[in-house]
């Protein structure tokens, strides 16, 4: 983050601490995006990640005035985290049916990627194609596993933001992340699903 985008993020929270709703709006604004790719990615279904969003953010809003200082991105996705293995917990109190969720996810995963203008048609297929991949196999995973994989390779996260947004240590982050990368590749390729210009030379 720039040095003016981070002045600007610390004068909304300040100013969020002191009850200006405008500016916790803009707060939500500016990560609502990223705390909804996060909850889809974990969640698999657009209801409930929209759900898990605005619980996110209803309990940011009642904590905001606790937030001390540090990265404010790592603070809300671990909210977000909280909230999204609350939400699992209940759903293996009461499973939903597999086949179901994942129709609505491979649709739900076509609304998080919206259309490139300028790329041809063939690769927008190929790409949708295998993000709807990555969804379903990322529901195949542990829960930390996807976790790890989503705030690293999907939303960009360093090894340091994922340990404070998981309270595990680097080295618990790293071998969650290597077995779940390894995981998820042996998952596509059982599922024929996985196009071959993303497999390992020789593979």
């Amino acid at each position: 983050m720039a040095m003016a985008e981070a002045d600007e993020e610390r004068c909304l929270i300040e100013a969020g601490q002191k009850g200006d709703i405008a500016a916790f709006n803009q707060l939500v604004l500016n990560y609502q995006g990223r705390v909804y790719q996060v909850c889809y990615r974990m969640l698999g279904d657009a209801e409930g990640a929209a759900d898990a969003t605005q619980d996110t953010f209803f309990s940011v809003f009642r904590n905001l005035g606790r937030f001390r200082g540090g990265s404010f991105r790592a603070w809300v996705l671990r909210i977000a985290t909280n909230t999204c293995y609350d939400v699992l917990r209940a759903r293996k109190r009461r499973p939903t049916t597999s086949l179901d969720a994942a129709l609505e996810a491979d649709e739900a995963g076509r609304s998080l990627d919206p259309p490139d203008p300028g790329e041809p048609p063939d690769e927008t297929v190929l790409r949708r194609e295998l993000g709807a991949a990555i969804q379903r196999g990322l529901a195949e995973l542990p829960d930390d596993q996807r976790l790890v994989i989503v705030l690293s390779d999907i939303q960009g996260l360093s090894y340091q933001e994922i340990a404070h947004i998981t309270e595990a240590n680097l080295g618990t982050v790293k071998s969650r992340l290597s077995r779940g990368r390894a995981r998820l590749r042996d998952i596509l390729k059982e599922m024929e699903l996985l196009p071959s210009r993303y497999r390992h030379h020789g593979e």
